[in-house]
């Protein structure tokens, strides 16, 4: 990221026809696109929105109020364009790309790109969910979905992801990773009754019992092993979408709380990943405000979110398309006739 470039821009938001820092984080957010894509005049037009779908073996343990199915029914829907996510999608301007990268299935799912690494990951309580292998695999997979769009012109990418249980598999792999205990940032999911949220809790405080290290400070060590013993695909995919970004310096927008522990992840992998990603959404699940705050990263929209396919971050680009319309086409001052505002430190 080039930090001289966003001083440029920051200095060019003072030129235009507005009070200073008028328009907040959203000034900042330019600043940084443009900063990432190593230009004074930020360029987004060519979005797309990467959907990693697959299953956890955890689901087994009743911690999803519904069934393991339900990922492959909504990646069907995805595929013909009749998800949330590919309704609003189609009115941003955002093309969708979803991936079957561990669905529990065989069935050739039209639309949706075949990445699938194996079918679902393991039930973590009884053994490791992945191999080494098979994480390194799903982080290739996301980078070489990059590297494709890379090739085509594509300047932002989008994250979103659709497993049933990914909360779950999310929550532990924060909980590891930063120590936080699993009954303050585990969340109800997609609706789950207090039994079943008590139940998913102690699911993941036997994982962290299971699987913690205390033998190494190394984040990418702990990360990478970390995602094999709990999952998921879907996750460690994301991983290599953010990895692949940081690589062709394309911004990239982190959508819930799944989307946020990958990110986490990818930063903990290769440190300064953080410096392309983008934030979105606050969200529902407490944990994806503690992995923002571990990337230093800050919301823009307080909307109370739990959707999940990267529909936040769907919203968040119209906000950011509309950010970057003013600054490239807002009045300036001497346009009209106004005497400019002084900053002051």
């Amino acid at each position: 990221m080039n930090n001289e470039i966003y001083d440029e821009i920051k200095r060019r938001w003072d030129g235009i026809s507005k009070p200073i820092d008028g328009l907040g984080d959203f000034e900042d957010i330019v600043c940084k696109i443009g900063a990432v894509q190593e230009t004074i005049t930020p360029d987004i037009t060519r979005k797309a929105l990467i959907v990693m779908c697959a299953d956890n073996g955890i689901v087994a343990e009743g911690v999803s109020q519904c069934g393991s199915e339900v990922t492959l029914q909504v990646a069907k829907a995805l595929g013909r364009g009749s998800s949330t996510a590919n309704t609003m999608a189609l009115e941003a301007g955002i093309k969708v790309i979803p991936v079957d990268i561990g669905i529990d299935s065989d069935e050739s799912l039209p639309g949706v790109l075949d990445h699938k690494i194996r079918r679902g990951s393991d039930n973590f309580l009884f053994k490791r969910a992945l191999t080494e292998d098979e994480v390194q695999a799903a982080i290739d997979a996301g980078k070489a979905l990059v590297d494709e769009l890379a090739q085509k012109g594509y300047n932002l990418i989008v994250t979103g992801e659709m497993g049933i249980g990914n909360t779950t598999t999310a929550t532990a792999l924060l909980c590891l990773m930063t120590g936080i205990g699993p009954a303050i940032v585990t969340g109800r999911g997609a609706g789950l009754d207090d039994v079943g949220l008590f139940n998913k809790i102690e699911v993941i405080e036997k994982a962290v019992k299971l699987y913690v290290r205390d033998d190494t400070e190394d984040k990418a060590v702990l990360a990478l092993d970390y995602l094999s013993a709990i999952g998921g695909l879907d996750i460690a995919g994301l991983c290599g979408v953010y990895l692949g970004c940081m690589q062709h310096e394309i911004p990239v927008v982190i959508d819930g709380f799944i989307s946020g522990v990958a990110a986490l992840y990818a930063d903990a992998i290769s440190p300064g990943c953080r410096d392309y990603m983008l934030p979105s959404h606050s969200g529902r699940e407490t944990g994806l405000i503690r992995a923002l705050d571990e990337l230093s990263l800050k919301p823009l929209i307080d909307g109370n979110m739990a959707l999940g396919e990267g529909t936040g971050a769907i919203m968040a680009c119209k906000l950011f398309d509309s950010a970057i319309n003013l600054y490239l086409n807002g009045a300036r001052f001497e346009y009209n006739g106004i005497k400019e505002y002084e900053r002051f430190k």
